[in-house]
């Protein structure tokens, strides 16, 4: 049963990857995807919570923090539907299409949201929520899941470019971010051995003073012994 259920879920995911490819991407740096929702999907932030199925507009606010700041829009980007607090997410693999995943609910519940990857690139956005219905996704998906104290509803994006974050496990408590993001490669440079110094010359040189020296000593050894005869 669990297998089939999972084979479900899979399912499930891979046609909403499928159908959430970027039709449009008109600047880069905002990472412009247009999104094709088949089912209604909650989502956190200030403003719209609950995204009917329809056509919406993901994109990037520009934020001179490291963090990112989400805007959905309609089909048209006439209104700003929702704005979203989020944190990077690594993952292992790129895909060529941008992709949304969502968090698996009760039956009758619209998904939850989760993470969002803009095509080809290993760093995504993953979805920050208020903490009390972070702690109620966490008990739904009995997973932990990032939440801020902070009342998004009422929050201005200034507020929100410095909202705390943290993460909720099923049972209420505070957990490290790291148990649901990915932490980003530390890349280290590699560092090369010195190359070993070229052999400029032999040990004859040496032998050859040291030769000298004994030589040298012997002659004086001879004078002190004329010297006393």
């Amino acid at each position: 049963m669990k297998l089939l259920k999972g084979i479900g879920i899979g399912l499930c995911l891979t046609t909403v990857c499928v159908l959430v490819a970027p039709k449009a991407n008109a600047d880069g740096t905002n990472e412009k995807t247009t999104v094709v929702l088949t089912q209604p999907v909650e989502v956190p932030g200030v403003g719209q919570h609950l995204l009917l199925p329809g056509t919406y507009v993901f994109k990037l606010l520009n934020s001179p923090i490291d963090r990112h700041i989400v805007e959905i829009y309609n089909q048209d980007e006439t209104k700003l539907l929702t704005t979203v607090l989020t944190i990077t997410n690594h993952r292992p693999h790129a895909t060529n299409n941008s992709v949304l995943t969502f968090s698996e609910r009760p039956v009758g519940e619209p998904q939850a949201l989760k993470a969002w990857f803009y095509s080809g690139q290993h760093y995504g956005e993953q979805f920050v929520w208020d903490r009390p219905k972070a702690i109620q996704l966490a008990k739904e998906t009995n997973e932990a899941v990032l939440a801020t104290p902070v009342v998004l509803d009422a929050a201005p994006v200034e507020v929100l470019k410095t909202a705390p974050i943290e993460a909720v496990n099923p049972v209420g408590e505070t957990v490290a971010t790291t148990v649901v993001v990915e932490p980003t490669p530390v890349e280290v440079a590699a560092v090369e051995p010195a190359p070993a110094l070229p052999k400029t010359g032999s040990d004859l040189p040496l032998i050859g003073l040291a030769g000298l020296l004994s030589l040298g000593g012997g002659f004086v050894l001879l004078g002190f012994s004329k010297q006393k005869a």
